[in-house]
């Protein structure tokens, strides 16, 4: 038999008004990508047949991120903000389009694992007309309680607000997802009424109807840290925290050493090689590729790079997007790289702006250089051949090219392109004039000692 499709339906149309911003909450990011973003992902890796998002009137920016990242996704509007089964119901077209498995998700619970809905799925398999994902809480207050029968069987969810002295002492939680392979869906969802304290919709009484129509519901049980759900700034935080650590994790068992987990922060899409050496205080921000025996030591910023094998960065090193680097190039202290590919085995080991160029194998990059690549108006390239040695504090104007094995003198101000195997130098005539310095002195102390009289 064919496999069941399956839809997921993500609502995100919360104001998020306890987030005190301009953004709309679901855009916050959690390790460089959208809340949004984070579900949406987990759905794609589920092999979601159809993506239906929910969103409010006038968050054309949430549009658009789903459009950026799903653009085969179905947008719906809830015109009104009457609860949860009303937004599902937004999505009646979807639902109606595509008869099959249905996920409720959540946008702003980034967290949730793509096994975890797998788990949904299994339920609806074994029988379930109506899968709900749950969690054991260490303090309940304020969240639904899962109301079950000896069997496992759900019964019922009940909200907070709602639940009598004996239910709220069920320490089983709602989290809000629901899986559901029922037979008629919309029809379902149309007798959820709103006699509740609130005058919502609560997407949480389908369980009681279908139990009415007969079908089974079941309850599948995940950690809680999985479906925290963000409303303020520390719960963000708090969801931050979560997502490193888990990173962390994963790196160090896929082959990364990291001298100092806590200290270490990755994006959502850093790759990460084997035998990998990270220290201290290390920033990944999005577009990071860090292949096999390369090493990072301490307190660097690289995000948009890719860092080739056994090369060695830092400390102190800032790589921007479009850093290229080869195999075994080194970058040192206080050397910020953007928009430069540098060939295997070169060198940058201190006090350098290396901007929109390329740097050949084996060359070598000088203390003090600096590329200068922006004229106030545009941006052009310097290009530096295989095997160049680049002087300390020279200054280099472009567009320019310096050639293979070509040598560029200390304190050199370049402007022309220099020939392969060449030498170039810029530099004022040095003067020298014998027992200045003292003659100075006398001079300078016969006059202060004018002034104190």
């Amino acid at each position: 038999m064919a496999e069941r499709s399956f839809q997921a339906i993500i609502l995100a149309a919360g104001k998020g008004t306890r987030m005190q911003s301009a953004v709309p909450k679901v855009l916050h990011k959690v390790a460089g990508r959208s809340m949004l973003g984070h579900v949406i992902e987990t759905a794609q890796q589920c092999r979601c047949d159809h993506l239906a998002v929910v969103v409010g009137p006038g968050m054309e920016t949430v549009a658009t991120e789903t459009g950026r990242l799903a653009p085969a996704a179905a947008l719906f509007i809830q015109t009104e903000q009457l609860g949860t089964a009303d937004a599902v119901l937004a999505a009646r077209d979807a639902i109606a389009a595509h008869p099959g498995d249905v996920i409720v998700l959540y946008a702003d619970t980034p967290l949730i694992r793509s096994e975890t809905i797998g788990r949904l799925r299994a339920a609806l398999d074994g029988g379930a007309a109506v899968a709900v994902l749950g969690f054991t809480a260490a303090d309940p207050t304020g969240y639904g309680r899962l109301l079950t029968a000896t069997d496992g069987d759900l019964l019922a969810i009940r909200e907070h607000r709602d639940a009598s002295e004996a239910e709220r002492r069920v320490t089983l939680c709602n989290s809000g997802v629901l899986a559901f392979r029922c037979p008629d869906l919309l029809d379902l969802l149309r007798q959820i009424g709103n006699a509740n304290s609130k005058g919502e919709y609560y997407l949480t009484d389908a369980i009681e109807i279908a139990r009415a129509r007969g079908l089974r519901c079941a309850v599948v049980a995940c950690a809680e840290d999985e479906v925290l759900g963000i409303n303020a700034r520390d719960q963000l935080a708090g969801a931050e925290a979560i997502y490193q650590r888990r990173r962390r994790t994963q790196a160090m068992a896929q082959g990364a050493t990291l001298i100092a987990p806590e200290t270490v922060w990755f994006s959502f899409d850093t790759r990460i090689g084997r035998d990998v050496v990270i220290e201290p205080n290390v920033f990944f921000g999005p577009g990071v590729t860090v292949e096999d025996g390369a090493e990072i030591k301490a307190n660097c910023h690289i995000e948009g790079a890719r860092i080739g094998t056994n090369a060695r960065i830092g400390p102190f090193a800032r790589l921007r997007p479009g850093a290229d680097l080869a195999a075994d190039v080194h970058i040192g202290n206080f050397v910020e790289v953007k928009n430069v590919a540098m060939g295997r085995g070169a060198k940058a080991n201190h006090l350098a702006y290396l901007g929109d160029g390329a740097v050949g194998a084996k060359a070598n990059i000088g203390a003090g250089t600096i590329f200068c690549n922006y004229d106030g108006f545009t941006k052009s390239k310097t290009v530096i051949g295989d095997g160049a040695f680049v002087g300390s504090n020279s200054s280099l104007v472009a567009p320019l090219r310096i050639g293979a094995g070509a040598y560029v003198g200390s304190g050199s101000v370049i402007t022309k392109d220099v020939p392969d195997d060449a030498l170039s130098l810029e530099r004022s005539v040095q003067e020298t004039r014998d027992g200045w310095a003292g003659k100075f002195r006398t001079l300078m102390s016969k006059r202060k000692a004018a002034k104190a009289k």
